[in-house]
């Protein structure tokens, strides 16, 4: 009929609307993939043609923590910061003692031009500096070091509240879009199929009319688009947990 003809074309440009789409995306991923690269924007970029759709499984938060803990090398620095403060303060603390001083210095004399034999000389001496006003230098020195400390100790708490942050957010998106590609892979796809093949059996018998048949396809094919948007999705994920953690050997 007429109107299924119209149909069937509006259909057809609204995913040609749609290629133009996803090819125009596609066109910035790949000249922001050469940039990341040092390439040439316009450098084109083969994809595969089959990938594996098997995702990894990754080992438990908690051992994602403390592979985190040991292999951030920003954390290692904010270690590396707080014992060069605890060093500063430690030596600020010295300064509330008393600071002795001693030498020894040999003198020769020769002879004089009489002749006569003069004695070598032993000199020693001490020396002794004592803090007096310590409330008004030592003790504020040792203030502002004890400060840089708990600074320092802040943030480092403070970067590692960012980093187990990173790595529950992206270990919950990767779960999250798994499981969604396990069930578009298992249930839906294969269930929108079927009813794809059972409408068309119908219309061809004239029991389901064009559209019913249509919008089925379209159903079938916006549920193949989510179960690559996933899998996308927990591809970027996987990626985004290896660079919070510092780590790759994160999968079972």
């Amino acid at each position: 009929m007429q109107q299924d003809v119209l149909l069937a074309q509006l259909e057809l440009s609204g995913l040609l609307d749609q290629q133009l789409v996803l090819e125009g995306a596609r066109r910035n991923s790949v000249a922001q993939l050469n940039a990341l690269l040092d390439k040439e924007a316009n450098r084109p970029v083969i994809l595969p043609e089959k990938i594996n759709e098997q995702l990894p499984g990754i080992i438990s938060e908690a051992a994602l923590y403390q592979l985190a803990e040991n292999a951030r090398a920003l954390l290692a620095s904010k270690h590396e910061s707080i014992n060069a403060a605890q060093a500063r303060l430690e030596l600020a603390r010295k300064d509330y003692y008393p600071d002795f001083k001693f030498g020894a210095f040999y003198g020769f004399r020769g002879d004089r031009p009489s002749g006569v034999d003069r004695a070598d000389l032993l000199t020693l001496n001490m020396s002794m500096n004592i803090p007096i006003f310590l409330d008004r230098k030592q003790a504020k020195a040792v203030d502002q070091r004890n400060s840089e400390l708990l600074q320092q100790k802040y943030a480092l708490q403070d970067e590692w509240n960012k980093v187990r942050a990173q790595i529950s957010q992206n270990y919950s998106d990767f779960q999250r879009a798994s499981e969604q590609v396990a069930l578009f892979k298992t249930g839906i796809i294969p269930q929108a199929r079927q009813t794809v093949a059972s409408m068309l059996a119908g219309y061809q018998v004239d029991k389901v009319d064009f559209l019913n048949l249509v919008r089925s396809q379209i159903t079938l094919l916006n549920h193949e688009m989510k179960y690559w948007q996933a899998f996308t999705e927990a591809n970027q994920s996987l990626a985004q947990l290896v660079a919070a953690v510092g780590e790759e050997e994160i999968y079972e």
